[in-house]
């Protein structure tokens, strides 16, 4: 597989600067992008069930915990 030309330079630009493989940048990259999808989806379904739940600014969590 490759990448365009745009994204093709900034992984070798950081095996230059990083001194690892390629294949560790677009490990790295990969796993990181996957992490942001699965937090967001976390922090969403938090958001929704805090709102069904009343809790609608930091002072209700506050509250709840105390």
């Amino acid at each position: 597989m490759s990448a365009p030309e745009p994204l093709a330079v900034e992984p070798s630009r950081l095996v230059t600067e990083r001194g690892r493989s390629k294949s560790d940048i677009v490990k790295e990259s990969v796993s990181q992008s996957l992490w942001e999808v699965w937090t967001r989806s976390v922090r969403r379904h938090l958001i929704r069930q805090a709102k069904r739940t009343g809790v609608t600014a930091e002072a209700d969590v506050f509250r709840a915990v105390s």
